[in-house]
């Protein structure tokens, strides 16, 4: 599929926090197949927007040409960018301007994000909760088995990345995050961020 078809709810022109020490811009990809409680983005949860909030992908081209020499990179958010099957091209146009390519993924689609990451230099890896937990998180039944291969393919890849989990206390209680700690561990990871939930 073009990059032309990629589906686009948002672009953040300069961010330094998408992606920790590189100055970037966000493409928010529109679509997600989850439906957890405390997402803030619910606008890009629909895979197609219907409000006339859609940014072209020529725009953000011309964008982005705008910004060379500017900007480090481009962070692919969503939404889940890895539905999206046109995400492949549209990465590979970027990285031929001469930037470097950042992902934020829950790891939902194995088979699309394996592909990915020889094109990637960056993933932001979404931890839900403890594995036992993610049906209740996104409410729908068999996600932990996927985010597993995934989490799988992004250690093997050897491509450096951050792991993060927002903290909804209504679900995540001190019981739940140490049981999280012990599933993460059991992939080697010690080291991950947590972030705080925040009303929006």
């Amino acid at each position: 599929m073009a990059a032309t078809d990629l589906r686009i709810g948002g672009l953040a022109p300069m961010s330094s926090c998408d992606w920790p020490g590189e100055l970037v811009a966000t493409v928010f990809c529109q679509g997600c197949s989850w439906d957890c409680p405390y997402c803030h983005n619910q606008s890009l949860r629909p895979a197609i927007d219907n409000s006339g909030n859609r940014i072209p992908w020529e725009d953000v081209l011309d964008f982005l040409e705008q910004r060379r020499g500017l900007l480090d990179g481009v962070v692919f958010s969503g939404g889940e960018p890895t539905l999206q099957a046109a995400l492949p091209e549209a990465m590979q146009i970027v990285r031929d301007m001469g930037l470097k390519i950042g992902l934020h993924t829950a790891g939902m689609k194995p088979e699309r994000f394996r592909p990915l990451l020889p094109l990637v230099t960056w993933v932001g890896f979404d931890i839900k909760a403890p594995f036992s937990k993610y049906d209740v998180i996104t409410r729908i039944p068999n996600t932990a088995e996927k985010v597993k291969t995934s989490l799988g393919y992004l250690l093997e890849s050897g491509v450096e990345y951050q792991i993060r989990t927002t903290v909804y206390p209504a679900i995540l209680d001190d019981a739940a995050l140490a049981e999280m700690k012990t599933d993460l561990a059991a992939f080697g990871i010690s080291e991950y961020t947590l972030q705080t939930y925040r009303e929006v």
